[in-house]
Formats: C-alpha cells, sequence, structure tokens
C-alpha cells in the first residue's frame, strides 16, 4: 500500500534482462527517464489481458502498480505458485530458494545491495551499478524458472488444472481483499489492552501467591525452576537439552491436575493478545487509507490454506472471550454493516464425501446435527435425550479423529481416562465403518505413492510417511489423514472466494470482500444492500463443490466482526 516504483525489470528470453531506472535519488544519481512519463506508456501494455504477463509473486507487484492507476491484467503465470502447487513440501518458494532448488543458481540477495537491520537502504538509494544487475537477474531467474516449471506442471493435468483454474484466478482476488482493507475501532483496542493489563497484573499476582515468591512469568527457566524444583511437579516432557519443558502442550497436561501450570497458560495467552493485536492493530493503520491491510499468503501453508501476516487474521480466538472482544473492534463504516459466511462443519462433510460412510452421508443428508447424531450413536441414546455434555465429547471425537488424534489424546481433551476415551473411538468406528476404512486405506495410499490428494488433486507429499523413527512415522500418517479434508476446504473456499469476486465486480451492490479467515469470508456492506448478498453468499459458496453431502452456510449480519460471526 505504501511502496513506491524505484524501476522496472524485465526479461523475455533468458540470458538476458534489462532495468530501467525511474527514481534513484541518492547523491551524485544519473539523470533517469521520468517516472510518470514512462508508466503511462507502459500501461496500456500491463493493463491488456491478451498481453501474457509471467512473473514471481505477481500479487505484490499487482498491488504496487495499483498505486499508480495501473491494474494489471493478463496474469498468466506466477513461478512461485507453479512451485508450490507441484510440491508444496520440496522448498521455499521465494525466488532465491527456488533459483538454487531448481536451476543450481545462487542469486544475488536484496540484503548484500541493500544492506540490512537499521543501516538498511530504499532501493532508491542503491547505486545503479548495484541496483540495475539486481533487479535484471530477477525477471531472468523468474523466466528460466517458468522454463524449468511450467513443463513438470503439464505432466500432471490436475496439478496443472488446480493452479489455471483455482491457484493463478485467486492472486486478483486476493490483491483485491487486501487493498480494500479493514476498519477497526483504536479507542475500543486501547480500552481492551488497559484492560488485559490489569487481568495479566491480577493473573501475575495470584501466580507469586501460589508459587510463594515472585518470579518472572514471561521466563522459561524461571518458571521450570518454580514448577519441577520447588513445587516437584512431574515432568512430563524434556527439551532437546534435557531441560524439563515448559512448553505449551506439556503445561496444559500439568493444568489438568495443578492449578499454577493453567494460570502460566492464561498469562501467556493474555500477553500475547496484547502484544499481537491490542497494541499493535492501531499501529498498523495506514496513515492513507485509514484502514489495516493484511497480507495474505498463497503459497506457505503445505495443505493448500492461506495464511496472514500484518496482522494474523487466523490467529484471533474465538474461543475465548478476549479473543471475541478483540473481533468486536473491527468494524464496518459508517452507514454499513458487516456479513460473515462461513461454511458449516465443512471438513466432516468433505469426510463423509471422502468415506462414503452410510450413516455419515445420511446424518448430513437429513440436516442433523452432526455431533448430536454421533453423541447418539456413540453413547447409544436416542437423539432427543443426548445431553449438553454427551455432544462436547462427540463434538472433540468428530474433530479429533479428523486430526488423528489418538485415544490417549482425547482423554487428555476431555479429561477422561484412557480406557473410556478408548471404548469412545472403538465405538465411533463400528458405527461409522465407511469412516475406519477410509483412514486405513489413506495410510495405506500414501505409503505406496509417497503423498495424498484433495478432492481437487492437491498434492500434499509425504517424505516421512515409511520413516523408521515412529513419531515421525506416525505424525505424517496423521498428516496423510487430515490433508484431503483441510485441502478440499482450502480449495472449495478459494473457488467460492474468486466466483463471489467477480460476481460483485459485475453486480450494483455496494460491497467489497475485507476479510477470509479459515472456513470463513467477511464483507462490509451497505445496510440496503445487505439481504440481496447473504442470499447470493448462501447459493454462491454452496455451489462451490459438487459433494455427496449438501454443503451449508452460516450467513450472520453485525455492526462488528463479533457480532456478525
Amino acid at each position: 500500500m505504501q511502496a513506491e516504483i524505484v524501476g522496472i525489470s524485465f526479461a523475455i528470453q533468458p540470458g538476458e534482462a534489462a532495468y530501467v531506472p525511474l527514481a534513484h535519488d541518492y547523491e551524485g544519481a544519473p539523470a533517469q527517464l521520468p517516472r510518470e512519463e514512462i508508466l503511462e506508456r507502459i500501461k496500456p501494455l500491463l493493463e491488456d489481458p491478451a498481453r501474457v504477463k509471467l512473473g514471481q509473486h505477481l500479487k505484490y507487484d499487482m498491488n504496487v502498480l495499483a498505486n499508480y492507476g495501473i491494474t494489471l491484467r493478463g496474469i498468466r503465470y506466477d513461478t512461485m505458485l507453479e512451485s508450490y502447487v507441484l510440491d508444496s513440501t520440496a522448498t521455499r518458494h521465494d525466488m532465491d530458494s527456488l533459483a538454487l532448488k531448481y536451476l543450481g543458481r545462487r542469486t544475488t540477495h536484496y540484503e548484500e545491495v541493500t544492506g540490512k537491520g537499521a543501516k538498511q537502504l530504499g532501493f532508491n538509494q542503491v547505486p545503479l551499478e548495484q541496483a540495475g544487475p539486481y533487479a535484471a537477474e530477477d525477471a531472468e531467474i523468474t523466466l528460466c524458472l517458468h522454463r524449468t516449471l511450467w513443463p513438470r506442471l503439464c505432466e500432471q493435468p490436475r496439478l496443472r488444472q488446480l493452479f489455471e483454474e483455482v491457484e493463478m484466478p485467486l492472486v486478483p482476488v486476493l490483491s483485491a481483499i487486501e487493498r480494500n482493507g479493514v476498519l477497526v475501532d483504536v479507542a475500543l483496542l486501547r480500552q481492551q489492552s488497559g484492560e488485559l493489563l490489569e487481568k495479566i497484573a491480577a493473573i501475575e499476582q495470584e501466580a507469586h501467591q501460589m508459587a510463594g515468591e515472585v518470579f518472572n512469568l514471561g521466563s522459561p527457566k524461571q518458571i521450570q525452576n518454580i514448577l519441577y524444583n520447588k513445587l516437584e511437579l512431574p515432568v512430563k516432557a524434556k527439551t532437546p537439552k534435557g531441560q524439563p519443558s515448559t512448553a505449551e502442550s506439556v503445561l496444559q497436561e500439568l493444568a489438568l491436575e495443578y492449578p499454577l501450570p493453567q494460570l502460566i497458560l492464561e498469562y501467556r495467552g493474555m500477553s500475547k493478545l496484547k502484544s499481537t493485536y491490542t497494541d499493535k492493530l492501531p499501529e498498523l493503520i495506514d496513515p492513507v487509507t485509514g484502514r489495516i491491510h493484511t497480507s495474505y499468503h498463497q503459497a506457505v501453508a503445505s495443505t493448500g490454506r492461506l495464511s496472514s501476516s500484518d496482522p494474523n487474521l487466523q490467529n484471533i480466538p474465538v474461543r475465548t472471550a478476549e479473543g471475541r472482544r478483540i473481533r468486536q473492534a473491527f468494524i464496518a463504516a459508517a452507514g454499513n454493516c458487516i456479513v460473515s459466511a462461513d461454511y458449516s462443519q465443512i471438513e466432516l462433510r468433505i469426510m463423509a464425501h471422502l468415506s462414503n460412510d452410510p450413516r455419515l452421508l445420511e446424518a448430513f443428508a437429513a440436516g442433523e446435527d452432526i455431533h448430536r447424531a454421533t453423541a447418539a450413536e456413540v453413547f447409544s441414546v436416542p437423539l432427543e435425550q443426548v445431553s449438553a455434555e454427551q455432544r462436547r465429547s462427540a463434538k472433540a471425537i468428530n474433530f479429533g479423529l479428523i486430526y488423528g488424534m489418538s485415544a490417549f489424546g482425547l482423554a487428555r481433551q476431555l479429561g477422561i481416562e484412557r480406557g473410556a476415551a478408548q471404548e469412545y473411538v472403538n465405538r465411533y468406528f463400528e458405527r461409522y465403518p465407511g469412516v475406519k476404512q477410509f483412514m486405513e486405506n489413506t495410510r495405506e495410499l500414501a505409503k505406496q505413492q509417497g503423498y495424498v490428494e484433495t478432492i481437487f488433486g492437491r498434492r500434499l507429499y509425504l517424505p516421512e510417511i515409511s520413516a523408521a523413527n515412529a513419531q515421525r512415522r506416525q505424525y505424517a500418517e496423521r498428516t496423510a489423514i487430515n490433508a484431503p479434508m483441510q485441502g478440499s476446504a482450502a480449495d472449495i473456499i478459494k473457488r467460492a472466494m474468486t466466483d463471489i469476486h467477480h460476481w460483485l465486480q459485475q453486480s450494483s451492490l455496494a460491497a467489497r470482500m475485507i476479510m477470509q479467515v479459515h472456513d470463513e469470508l467477511v464483507f462490509e456492506v451497505t445496510r440496503t444492500d445487505t439481504d440481496n448478498l447473504c442470499r447470493q453468499l448462501k447459493q454462491r459458496m454452496a455451489a462451490a463443490a459438487d459433494l455427496n453431502v449438501p454443503l451449508v452456510v452460516d450467513v450472520g449480519i453485525g455492526e462488528n466482526w463479533d457480532q456478525a460471526h
């Protein structure tokens, strides 16, 4: 949103590239062509959809060009996404990593020409003697990468289709969402920061009383000393250096029996909310637009899911009151409201589709509450007699098994004996034999071919699936079961986003997509257009995939994101 163009580099054949400097303004910089005039001359070329464009991470270029009133069209190839679709786990997908892996070439890194840290120069300050070769290399490497990666992609028709029909069309959609931005209520965030500070201080005081001494709750070393040396709590796991661990998973286990680890977890949670969100969000507001503009990453999560940064919208907790309060600070402009559209239990529906389990298909087709239906099956009680506690347990089983959770993990989550948890798992598989069969087949297939696929053919390679180390192998097996569900859900929402984006562009509705978080899309819309938008969202999101069970979309409306969700 704030980057300025310093120059343009391009390449049309390997081994050759050019750099056009436009705004190097260091002392003694040579005269350059005027930026505005050059951009005006090059604009028709960049905006022509018939002229095919190729780049590395083109969404960024698209956003920067938009700052100059240029809409980049004709985007056909992006080497970052070619690499990502080909094998999401083989390497990082930045240009330097790709050049080394696929071309065996070591490139000049950005810090080598600009320096790093506090003394880092802006590119406008880099002398042309260094800037030219550096910038030209970027374009030439991209062209060579495309010529290496594209033929490999073409050998896999389903991967090529995924690239052309899902990933590339999403680039302008994500660019638009980023540029739309979202409004936040700064006064509310400041108030929340103050309240969190008070809660953190109260937790510290209570923890100090419990420990019988003052210690720093932010210091793993001091926590280790208090928990294991002073209070002599059992050591559940050790660090690689052989010290008793204070990792979150260890503290969660200890918290089932002891109060102090629970307090430390609460302290960590509140501190993270304060530093990452209530303190940080006001600093991220763009001075020109007055909004926050997150960055979406298309080539980070191995399963196909999108991630985001500055701020990370995917990590705002929805289950805690404090997390929900942060969502209250995401607001609509005057005269508008927030609409949230969320896929209901999409991964369980994908499990039903992939496993073809008759009872699971039946429950979804009948529009039953799937957790209540599972509870009725597992606890052998009539549907109408399922208690809230039984439904909660069934929900943990439903989601736990999708993520490959063991009976031990389930026992820990539900706070019950391991034997009882194993009994639940056994009964679940007796009632849903199709699910058990699907899991066994998936594990076997992953071992044979070394990868699993989503409904749309996205692949996740699992190099550790036959590892000698049992822990690594079991992790790969759990991933093999979960990836087709999580990856298919990601593919479905990407298809829905692209469809909705094009529909909104052609409609007369005053609405815009402002966020994507996991299985949810968030919009800002004028009050008069709300009903029309909600109706269309339900239809379009449900039509994004043709499954053996209905895709159900929950739509909510509110003054802020929390109200709408």
